[in-house]
C-alpha cells in the first residue's frame, strides 16, 4: 500500500498478528477458535475506507477486499458453522425473486416425476417472514402480503393440475363406460346375422369390432397407457397435496386438501350439466339413462381420490348434487333439473300437443307418430319407464317437485284459458245443466256454444300432461322404493288409513307427503296449489264455484263431437287413441277433485252429475244416422269407461245406472273387430 493511514496501519497490522498466531497444534489440542473481533476489525476497515475524504480508499485496492472476503469466509468455517449452514441453506431469499420462484414451480409441476416435490414452493412461503429485519419494519406486511399470495397461488395451480387430471381421467373412463351402453350391442348383433348369412353365401363380412374391454388386455408390461401416465402423474401430485394436513403463512393456516376439494366441486357442477349436452338451437339433449351412467363413472373416479388423498369426496357429492336438484346452482347458473324440465314441457309435451307425439298406455311412453314432419328426436327414448327412472335418480325428489310444478303451472294457465271460455257460454251451460233429460232442448242449446273444440283440445292438454306426471312419479316411487323401502312402506301406510272424517287440510298434508314419494293420491295436492293461486278477487267464491261446475258440464256435453274426428278411433294395442283424447279419463278426474278441494264442494256429486250428462250426450249419437259425425262413436264411448276406471270415486254401478253396459262391450267388440281388419 503506497499510503496507510495510522488507525487503517493498526488495523492490518491486528490482522497479520492474528493470522501469524495460529498454528496446527491448537488445533490438535482441542482449542475453541473466536474470530468475531478480527471480522470486527475488518468491518470498522471497511467503514474507514469507504468514506468519501478517505485516505485510502477501498475501492482503489479491490484484491485486498478480496483476499478480506475470503479470509472472513473461513473464519466462519471454523468458528461460526452453525450460523453459516443457516445463512446458506436459508431460501427465503427467493421472497425478493418471485418471477424466479415461480418458473422454478411451473417447471416443478410440469415434469410428473418432480410434481411429487411441488409441495416445498408453499411451504417455503412459511419461511419468508425470516427476511424481515428490525432495522426495516415496513417491509413486514410486503413480505407477509407476498407469502400469502404466492403461497395461495402455488396451492392453487397445483389443485388446478390435479384437477385437469382428475377430468382427462373422467373423460376416458366416461368413453368406455358408454361402450357399454345397450345402443352399441345393436351394430354387434347384425354383425353376427350377417356372418351367418355370410357364411351361406360364401362372401366375407366386415372386420369384426373391437368388444369393450380389450383395452385391459396387456401383452407387454412396458406398454403404458395414457390412462396409467394420468394415474401415475395423479398419484405423484396427490402424494404433495397430502403432504401436510395445513400450513401457517403470516397468521393465516392454508389447507391444500381444501383447495382441491374446492375445484373438483366446481369442475363435477359444470362437467354434470355440459354432459347433458342441451342444444338450445336444435333443442337437443342427452337422454337421462346416458347422463346417468356418465355421471356414475365420474362418481366412481372421483370417489378412488380417496385413495391418494385424504378428502371428504362425499361431501363433494351431496353439496354438487343436491345442488343439481335445485332451479339454480349457488352460482347462479342453470341446473340439469331446469334445463330437463324446460326441454320436456318445451319440446316432448309441445309436439304432443301439435300431434306429432301420442302417449300409449300400454307401453307407457310417449311415441312419435308417423307424419310428414319427422322429429329430430325418438320420444319414446325419452320417455319410457328406463329413462324416466333414469331422470328420478338425476333430479331426485326435488328436482321431480320442481318439474311437476312447472307441469302444474302450464295446467293452470290451461284451466284458466277453459274458465274465459265458460264465462263467454255461462248462459247456455247453465240451462244444459238442468236440460240433460231433455233431448230435443240439449241438442238446440248446443248449437249455440262456442269453442267447443277449443275446450276439448286444451282438456287434452292438460290430461297428456298429468299423464307424462304420472309416469314421472312411477318413476320416483320405484327409484326410492329401491332406496329407501321402509321410508316409502311408512308412508304408504300414512296414505291407505286416512279416515274420511279426517280434515281436508291434514289429508292434503299426507298427500303432498305422499306426491313427494311418488304415491298417486285422489286429490292431486300439486294441483291443488296451482288452482287455488288462480282465485280472482273480482268473482266471488260462489259464482268460482258455479263456474267449476260448468266446466265440467261444458266438457260432458262435448264429447260427442270428437267421434267425429278421423283420429279418434281407437287403437287396442296401444290401450288408447292416436289424438290423446284417452287423456281426457285422467284430465277430468283430477281436475274435478282438484277444483272441488279448493271450493269445498262434494267431487262425487259432481262427478255423477259430469257423468249422468256424459252418458246422455254420447247415447244421443247412437241414434243418429250421418256416418261422418258418427264414425267413431265406439271410440269415444270408451272414453266413460275410462273415466270410470280411472276415478277413486265413480263405481260400474253408477255407469251402468247412466250407460247400458252392453253398448260398451259392443264398442270394445267393435274397436278390437276393426283393428283386426285394418292390421290384416
Amino acid at each position: 500500500l503506497s499510503v496507510c493511514p495510522e488507525d487503517e496501519s493498526i488495523i492490518m497490522s491486528s490482522f497479520v498478528n492474528t493470522m501469524t498466531s495460529l498454528s496446527v497444534k491448537q488445533v490438535e489440542d482441542g482449542e475453541v477458535f473466536d474470530f468475531r473481533g478480527m471480522r470486527l476489525d475488518w468491518f470498522r476497515l471497511q467503514a474507514y475506507t469507504s468514506v468519501s475524504k478517505a485516505s485510502l480508499s477501498l475501492a482503489d485496492h479491490r484484491e485486498l477486499g478480496k483476499m478480506m472476503n475470503t479470509i472472513i469466509f473461513h473464519t466462519k468455517m471454523v468458528d461460526s458453522l452453525v450460523e453459516m449452514l443457516v445463512e446458506t441453506s436459508d431460501l427465503s431469499i427467493f421472497c425478493f425473486y418471485s418471477r424466479a420462484f415461480e418458473k422454478m414451480f411451473q417447471q416443478c409441476l410440469e415434469l410428473p416425476s418432480q410434481s411429487r416435490y411441488s409441495i416445498a414452493f408453499p411451504l417455503l412461503c412459511t419461511h419468508f417472514m425470516s427476511c424481515t429485519h428490525e432495522l426495516c419494519p415496513e417491509e413486514r406486511h410486503h413480505i407477509g402480503d407476498r407469502s400469502l399470495s404466492l403461497c395461495n397461488m402455488f396451492l392453487d395451480e397445483m389443485a388446478k393440475q390435479a384437477r385437469n387430471l382428475i377430468t382427462d381421467i373422467c373423460t376416458e373412463q366416461c368413453t368406455l363406460s358408454d361402450q357399454l351402453l345397450p345402443k352399441h350391442c345393436a351394430k354387434t348383433i347384425s354383425q353376427a346375422v350377417n356372418k351367418k348369412s355370410k357364411k351361406q353365401t360364401g362372401k366375407k363380412g366386415e372386420p369384426e369390432r373391437e368388444k369393450p374391454g380389450v383395452e385391459s388386455m396387456r401383452k407387454n408390461r412396458l406398454v403404458v397407457t395414457n390412462l396409467d401416465k394420468l394415474h401415475t402423474a395423479l398419484s405423484e401430485l396427490c402424494f404433495s397435496i397430502n403432504y401436510v394436513p395445513n400450513m401457517a403463512v403470516w397468521e393465516h393456516t392454508f389447507t391444500p386438501r381444501e383447495y382441491l376439494t374446492s375445484h373438483l366441486e366446481i369442475r363435477f357442477t359444470k362437467s354434470i350439466v355440459g354432459m347433458t349436452m342441451y342444444n338450445q338451437a336444435t333443442q337437443e339433449i342427452a337422454k337421462p339413462s346416458e347422463l346417468l351412467t356418465s355421471v356414475r363413472a365420474y362418481m366412481t373416479v372421483l370417489q378412488s381420490i380417496e385413495n391418494y388423498v385424504q378428502i371428504d369426496i362425499t361431501r363433494v357429492f351431496n353439496n354438487v348434487l343436491l345442488q343439481q336438484t335445485q332451479h339454480l346452482d349457488s352460482h347462479g347458473e342453470p341446473t340439469i333439473t331446469s334445463l330437463y324440465t324446460n326441454w320436456y314441457l318445451e319440446t316432448l309435451l309441445r309436439q304432443v300437443s301439435n300431434g306429432y307425439i301420442a302417449y300409449f298406455p300400454a307401453m307407457k311412453a310417449f311415441v312419435n307418430l308417423p307424419t310428414e314432419n319427422e322429429l329430430t328426436f325418438n320420444a319414446e327414448e325419452y320417455s319410457d319407464i328406463s329413462e324416466m327412472r333414469s331422470l328420478s335418480e338425476l333430479l331426485g325428489p326435488y328436482g321431480m317437485k320442481f318439474l311437476s310444478e312447472s307441469l302444474m303451472w302450464h295446467i293452470s294457465s290451461q284451466v284458466a284459458e277453459l274458465k274465459k271460455l265458460v264465462v263467454e257460454n255461462v248462459d247456455v251451460l247453465t240451462q244444459m245443466r238442468t236440460s240433460f233429460d231433455k233431448p230435443d232442448q240439449m241438442a238446440a242449446l248446443f248449437k249455440r256454444l262456442s269453442s267447443v273444440d277449443s275446450v276439448l283440445k286444451r282438456m287434452t292438454i292438460i290430461g297428456v300432461i298429468l299423464s307424462f306426471r304420472s309416469l314421472a312419479q312411477e318413476a320416483l316411487r320405484d327409484v326410492l322404493s329401491y332406496h329407501i323401502p321402509f321410508l316409502v312402506s311408512s308412508i304408504e301406510d300414512f296414505k291407505d288409513h286416512i279416515p274420511r272424517e279426517t280434515d281436508m287440510k291434514v289429508a292434503m298434508n299426507v298427500y303432498e307427503l305422499s306426491s313427494a314419494a311418488g304415491l298417486p293420491c285422489e286429490i292431486d295436492p300439486a294441483l291443488v296449489v296451482a288452482l287455488s293461486s288462480q282465485k280472482s278477487e273480482n268473482i266471488s267464491p260462489e259464482e268460482e264455484y258455479k263456474i267449476a261446475c260448468l266446466l265440467m258440464v261444458f266438457v260432458a256435453v262435448s264429447l260427442p263431437t270428437l267421434a267425429s274426428n278421423v283420429m279418434s278411433q281407437y287403437s287396442p294395442a296401444i290401450e288408447g287413441h292416436c289424438n290423446n283424447i284417452h287423456c281426457l279419463a285422467k284430465a277430468i278426474n283430477q281436475i274435478a277433485a282438484a277444483l272441488f278441494t279448493i271450493h269445498k264442494g262434494s267431487i262425487e256429486d259432481r262427478l255423477k252429475e259430469f257423468l249422468a250428462l256424459a252418458s246422455s250426450s254420447l247415447l244421443k249419437i247412437g241414434q243418429e244416422t250421418d256416418k261422418t259425425t258418427t264414425r267413431n262413436r265406439e271410440s269415444v264411448y270408451l272414453l266413460l269407461d275410462m273415466i270410470v276406471q280411472e276415478s277413486p270415486f265413480l263405481t260400474m254401478d253408477l255407469l251402468e245406472s247412466c250407460f247400458p253396459y252392453v253398448l260398451l262391450r259392443n264398442a270394445y267388440h267393435a274397436v278390437y273387430k276393426q283393428s283386426v281388419t285394418s292390421s290384416a
